[in-house]
């Protein structure tokens, strides 16, 4: 169905937004505007419109969906949802994706739907698959999608489509992702500054540093037996709690400051066989290693360096049994490597930090991929704010990666002061999970800063059961207990971080 907007959709938009009318009479009103929208008049091919009534158990407004696909260039495929609610904020919130793949999922949009948002995602410009599936990078267009261009694309027809569909520009546009999305959202604000006003960058898989880090830390525990069970990481993780959970000042599980930690594998090396309460020489020398990281001959990165403290959980990403492979195939860099050196199989068993992780980094794959310039000087200067936040024991990218980029950052920026936080979460894992607080208030933080121009120096975070808050400080700055009730925010004092 091809119908053209016209005067009488603005009108008929304008009346169900601005008026007293009843809830009846909007939905109404907002039912007859999705029916009459035309997304293809705004370059989106195989274009769909579908309305949906206002859900209470699920949290969700009455929407207009709006589905379809955008071809840049020849060869580029990028999908693309949006989501407009009857009673929109004005605003507009781009969401990212996750491993090798974007998301147009319902449930990563809820929560900025049901605050009034009208919401732009994308698949990255290739169908969901794995999140460790890389084959789609045969096509050298989709490559380009995922790395850089798909977010924006989807940004410049989501605000185009919310002016046509609402009848006025949007006022403000925020991006929020983690992970692959927040990768994505570093490229946005380095290579498109002008497309959001806020932007979060959780734990940002920003670089190939990520996928050898991988690579090399399965060799790591694979070398010489040092692999480790299921119960030798939880017997290792309680020895760092012990020496290290009450640092800050609580013993709470938790340790604020791992890279202050300074306790030794060699306190848990067995004196005779191998034991359930001891561990093997090679698995001293392998935690050392993975604790200490590898770096490349011009001095970065190679395999990023793992938080003590957060052991029990490593094994979601990492190799640690010593078989040599883990679940995501090297981070997914197996399935692209003949994308990359075509002809070539790798042997990741003798992956160099020496000569295959700068030939990788160094590839064309690593210039349209990689979100490593800490320039964000037109980012900030129209008024940008960027807000990257961290778990401490993630084991997928590093925090220590993400610390990197914020000392750039503020190195290399006179606004950032201004315009640039960075947030780590103590005992929290992958954009979630783990026994640290790891529910953030992302969006009302960024609402805030943006509306007042105040740069947060602390956020308050906790559990989805609400069994635990904790104060949340400013990079460099690190939360530390003062007594009191530990979920009190006031119980805790941001102080220096001496790392």
């Amino acid at each position: 169905m091809r119908i053209m907007i016209g005067a009488s959709l603005v009108a008929l938009v304008c009346a169900c937004t601005t008026t007293d009318a009843s809830t009846t009479t909007t939905a109404r009103a907002g039912a007859e505007a999705c029916a009459a929208f035309d997304a293809s008049s705004l370059g989106l091919t195989d274009a769909t419109a579908t309305y949906y009534p206002a859900d209470a158990e699920k949290g969700l407004p009455a929407n207009c969906d709006v589905k379809g696909t955008l071809h840049p260039v020849a060869g580029s495929n990028i999908g693309v949802v949006y989501r407009l609610p009857d009673n929109w904020n004005g605003k507009v919130y781009g969401i990212g994706g996750g491993g090798w793949m974007g998301n147009v999922s319902l449930q990563a949009a809820t929560e900025a739907l049901g605050r009034g948002y009208a919401t732009m995602q994308t698949d990255g410009g290739h169908p969901a698959g794995s999140v460790w599936d890389t084959s789609w990078a045969v096509n050298p267009e989709a490559a380009k999608d995922f790395s850089y261009r798909a977010i924006h694309e989807m940004t410049k027809a989501g605000k185009a489509l919310a002016r046509t569909y609402y009848g006025k520009a949007h006022e403000r546009s925020y991006y929020v992702g983690c992970s692959t999305g927040g990768r994505m959202g570093l490229m946005e604000a380095q290579r498109f500054p002008e497309d959001y006003d806020a932007i979060v960058a959780g734990a940002p898989v920003y670089s190939l540093q990520v996928q050898t880090s991988a690579i090399l830390r399965n060799s790591t525990f694979a070398n010489n037996g040092g692999g480790f069970s299921a119960d030798d990481l939880k017997l290792v993780e309680n020895a760092v709690l012990g020496a290290c959970d009450a640092d800050d000042g609580l013993r709470d599980g938790l340790i604020n400051d791992p890279r202050q930690c300074k306790w030794e594998p060699a306190a848990l090396q067995c004196s005779g066989a191998k034991t359930a309460s001891c561990l093997s020489a090679p698995q001293v020398a392998a935690l050392r290693t993975i604790y200490a990281g590898v770096r490349s001959p011009d001095g970065q990165w190679a395999m990023f360096p793992m938080s003590r403290g957060g052991e029990s959980g490593w094994s979601l990403f990492v190799g640690t049994q010593g078989t040599g492979n883990d679940a995501s195939g090297g981070g997914g860099l197996g399935g692209l490597w003949g994308s990359i050196f075509p002809g070539e199989t790798p042997d990741f068993a003798r992956f160099s930090a020496e000569t295959d992780v700068p030939r990788l980094r160094a590839s064309q794959f690593a210039r349209l991929y990689e979100a490593t310039d800490p320039d964000l000087g037109e980012f900030f200067a129209r008024g940008g704010k960027l807000l990257l936040w961290h778990g401490e024991s993630d084991p997928g990218p590093s925090p220590v990666g993400s610390n990197d980029y914020a000392r750039a950052v503020l190195s290399q920026n006179a606004r950032a002061e201004q315009s640039f936080r960075h947030f780590l979460a103590p005992g929290v894992g992958h954009c979630g999970g783990g026994p640290g607080a790891d529910v953030l208030p992302l969006i009302e933080t960024i609402e805030a800063w943006d509306a007042s121009g105040k740069a947060p120096e602390l956020i308050v975070a906790g559990k989805r059961d609400k069994s635990l808050t904790r104060p949340l400080c400013a990079w460099p700055k690190v939360a530390r207990y003062t007594g009191g009730e530990a979920n009190d925010p006031g119980s805790w004092t941001c102080v220096n971080r001496a790392s």
